[in-house]
């Protein structure tokens, strides 16, 4: 089903352009602080835009479980990137005393993009069981000795990123080269679901490298919350109090002897 725009308001297609537009802005900004009220009223305007068209999808019930990627319509597939852009303007939010929240909100926008990616076929990838209480529900890990790194781990964990980075770059020439004429309206429709089919799979490694930051990140908040909630805080163990020391009085004759006058 195409997505057809909504009477008396900015259409599906313009709301996500506009967010979209921000986004890049915001990613090719020269501004010194990210924290300046330019930058952030791009941040809140764009992330209005998408969740508006967040919930034009979700009313227009473009994406199905029950169906496959073939019975989306070409110029719909774009809207697959909806959760992915929120959540990488939802992390440009820069309102320290929110951040935990803004992490664990952008956590879940990008797991979603990726649970859709899933159920239509595209890409390959594992979420690893931390990133969601729904992932690996049921599944006890195996406690490690945490003096001894997990060397199988890490090494899959390097390599993975290594061949991600091999595809990104790979995905980006591709694209580079396809954009002029999908943005000119000259490609075909093959074209534009291959243009747009890149699109996601470029968001997808995107979307894993960000989730994996943000578990980094939300493992040192959640570490200094533990720490400020500790009984004494951080200031550590108190010292043990130190006996009176008793006043002393030199006589006269000690005095003159220690300075050498008697």
């Amino acid at each position: 089903m195409m997505a057809e725009a909504g009477a008396g308001g900015p259409r599906l297609a313009e709301l996500l352009a506009l967010g979209r537009r921000l986004w890049e802005e915001l990613e090719a900004s020269t501004e010194p602080s990210s924290g300046a009220p330019a930058v952030q009223e791009k941040v809140r305007q764009g992330l209005d835009a998408l969740q508006r068209a967040a919930a034009m999808v979700a009313q227009l019930e473009l994406f199905s479980e029950n169906e496959e990627l073939e019975e989306i319509a070409s110029a719909d597939l774009k809207f697959m990137l909806l959760p992915a852009l929120l959540g990488a303007l939802t992390l440009k939010q820069v309102d320290l005393s929110r951040r935990r929240e803004h992490l664990e909100s952008a956590r879940e926008h990008f797991l979603r993009f990726l649970k859709l990616c899933r159920n239509y076929g595209l890409g390959s990838f594992q979420l690893s069981p931390g990133t969601s209480s729904e992932e690996g529900a049921g599944s006890p890990s195996v406690p490690q000795d945490p003096t001894q790194p997990n060397l199988v781990a890490m090494a899959m964990s390097r390599a993975a990123k290594i061949e991600r980075y091999k595809q990104k770059k790979e995905l980006e020439n591709k694209l580079a080269s396809m954009s002029s004429s999908v943005e000119s309206g000259t490609a075909d429709e093959d074209q534009i679901r291959e243009f747009y089919i890149l699109q996601i799979q470029k968001w997808i490694g995107t979307s894993l490298e960000e989730i994996e930051s943000i578990e980094q990140e939300l493992v040192i908040l959640r570490s200094r919350d533990a720490a400020r909630q500790a009984p004494g805080g951080s200031r550590g163990p108190s010292r043990p109090a130190r006996a009176p020391v008793k006043p002393f009085i030199l006589t006269r004759d000690a005095a003159q002897a220690r300075y050498g006058l008697g």
